[in-house]
């Protein structure tokens, strides 16, 4: 049990690493659900609005966040195997594709209007949707600038700089937010386009906050984080070999969950209301999860480095021991507490009997969620160490053909031709979950992953 605790790898390791990446997802998670309980409180309908109109600027985001963050893995690997030098060049390598991103994210913007008209929604949620959108997508870039220069601490382990500048800008986001949604102060009222505001001001904030730590005489000289500023072509490809799977993976999830909102709101905005609140509060579980899956990346990157197959199992393993203690603690608050939870997203001019039945609706799918969130705990560990070895394409396939078979394809069947109700349609999220714990359990108990190396496969 001491060696469990305090071994290479071990889950004090783990935490060392991972509890600063879940105090930064944690920070964000706040972000997000103050946005939403102030724009609960604005009006029901920027509330119906806001996540999916924040949901589908992920959903494009998340492909270039899932490649530039992948820069983690090299950075790992390159620390682990003692070639500290390239990790600048790495780095780099992320930024450069963070900044053609950014330019595909601003013209997507263009296309709010159509994005939108496809969810049927009520014509007063689509054109606040298309506001939302549009603000979040032209000032995307700079996330995905600040998720790439991240990668700088974060693959070698120093995980609480990325925690300090995430707090640092929660601290400034969450009172903008405020001021921008209702107009405090000197602050014009703005509704669901100073709420996109606040967030892209915050993202802003971070990328600077990265730069300015990174970009350092000391860290050119252990790290050549100026010297390496060039495009490095053969690095770069290799970052996309490994990183775009990783980058589709994460965009056929974030496909599947917003597919999966917009059928809702089909069901009208009541329904569309009730799903953004449960999948808000979800982001209490899932947010900090993915710090420890980050985590669990780091871990088994670097062991797999310095070819150390048994410490990364045993990283990998301990990791999973740390998700599931997160999510046996969040689970228990959803059963025991759900009221409470829900009455923060009480809309504006509704009292406690015209929300009662929203509530109620609320209370059984927090219900749902805490039965998931113990699955989604385990497929997370493991996905995080199949990711550390470079296991991309089988992380990418599996969430594509899960999205595919659980969260489209049997949730229009149900709503558009058997008229289900929203409780049916929600146990199809359930099985997301389930499925994607069972198949990486399986495909890291088989041990392939264990001979992959990214940067011993791109240096031959």
């Amino acid at each position: 049990m001491a060696s469990r605790w305090t071994g290479k790898g071990g889950i004090r390791e783990v935490l060392s690493v991972g509890l600063p990446l879940v105090a930064s997802m944690a920070s964000s998670t706040v972000m997000q659900f103050t946005d939403r309980v102030f724009l609960g409180h604005y009006s029901l309908e920027t509330l119906a609005a806001s996540i999916s109109g924040s949901m589908s600027n992920f959903v494009f985001m998340c492909f270039f966040v899932g490649v530039a963050s992948y820069a983690n893995v090299f950075v790992a690997q390159y620390m682990g195997a003692s070639q500290p030098r390239k990790v600048g060049a790495v780095v780099w390598q992320s930024i450069w594709f963070a900044l053609l991103a950014w330019i595909f994210m601003c013209l997507l913007a263009l296309g709010a209007p159509a994005i939108f008209a496809l969810a049927g929604h009520s014509p007063e949620v689509q054109n606040l949707e298309v506001i939302y959108f549009r603000f979040l997508n032209i000032f995307s870039g700079a996330n995905i600038l600040a998720v790439g220069l991240s990668t700088f601490f974060s693959g070698r382990g120093r995980t609480r700089i990325v925690m300090l500048v995430s707090l640092f800008t929660a601290c400034i986001n969450i009172p903008l937010d405020y001021a921008l949604i209702f107009g405090a102060g000197p602050f014009p009222r703005l509704g669901i386009a100073g709420a996109g505001l606040a967030t892209g001001i915050g993202w802003g904030l971070s990328a600077v906050l990265y730069a300015v730590l990174i970009f350092r005489p000391r860290n050119d000289a252990l790290y050549g984080v100026f010297r390496s500023c060039r495009l490095d072509g053969a690095l770069f490809m290799r970052l996309m070999r490994f990183g775009i799977p990783s980058g589709v993976q994460f965009f056929l999830d974030m496909f599947g969950v917003a597919f999966f909102i917009m059928l809702v709101g089909r069901m009208g905005d009541e329904a569309l209301a009730v799903t953004n609140m449960i999948f808000s509060l979800d982001n209490f579980s899932s947010l900090p999860l993915y710090g420890l899956h980050v985590a669990s990346e780091i871990l088994v990157g670097r062991a797999l480095g310095s070819n150390n197959t048994e410490q990364a199992v045993f990283a990998a393993k301990n990791a999973v021991l740390t998700c599931l203690g997160w999510a046996v603690c969040i689970a228990a608050v959803f059963v025991l507490a759900p009221g409470p939870l829900l009455e923060m997203f009480r809309p504006a001019g509704y009292d406690a009997a015209a929300f009662a039945q929203m509530r109620h609706t609320g209370e059984i799918l927090l219900l749902y969620v805490a039965a998931w969130a113990i699955c989604e705990a385990v497929a997370v560990g493991f996905l995080g160490a199949l990711k550390g070895a470079g296991d991309t394409r089988f992380v990418m396939f599996l969430m594509g053909w899960s999205s595919m078979l659980t969260l489209v394809i049997p949730p229009f069947l149900l709503i558009e031709f058997f008229d289900a109700g929203v409780f049916t349609v929600w146990l199809c999220v359930v099985l997301n979950v389930f499925v994607l714990m069972a198949a990486a359990s399986l495909r890291f108990r088989r041990g392939k992953w264990k001979d992959l190396r990214v940067i011993a496969q791109a240096s031959q």
